[in-house]
C-alpha cells in the first residue's frame, strides 16, 4: 500500500513544498521519494547498511541538510 505525505524543504531562497512517498530500494532498509510541487526538485535517500541517511538519486544542484530533514520528516511521520 502506498502511503504518502506532504513535507516541506529549506532551500537557499525560499521553502519547497512537495509530497514524500515511501519506497522499497534494494540494500536500504528505508527509503523515501521526495518530489517538489512544482516539479523542480526530486530527492531519493536511502537508510544505508550502517543505519546512516543518503542521497540516493535526484536532481542536481541539491543542499545536503535537506537529507537529513527529510529522514526527520518520514520519521515524524512513522510511514
Amino acid at each position: 500500500m502506498e502511503q504518502q505525505f506532504d513535507a516541506t524543504l529549506t532551500g537557499t531562497d525560499s521553502e519547497i513544498d512537495g509530497t514524500v512517498q515511501q519506497v522499497i530500494r534494494p540494500g536500504y532498509s528505508e527509503a523515501y521519494d521526495f518530489r517538489s510541487i512544482d516539479g523542480t526538485l526530486h530527492l531519493l535517500i536511502g537508510k544505508d547498511r550502517d543505519g546512516e541517511w543518503i542521497r540516493i538519486s535526484g536532481t542536481e544542484p541539491y543542499l545536503s541538510s535537506w537529507i537529513d530533514e527529510l529522514a526527520e520528516q518520514a520519521a515524524s511521520h512513522s510511514l
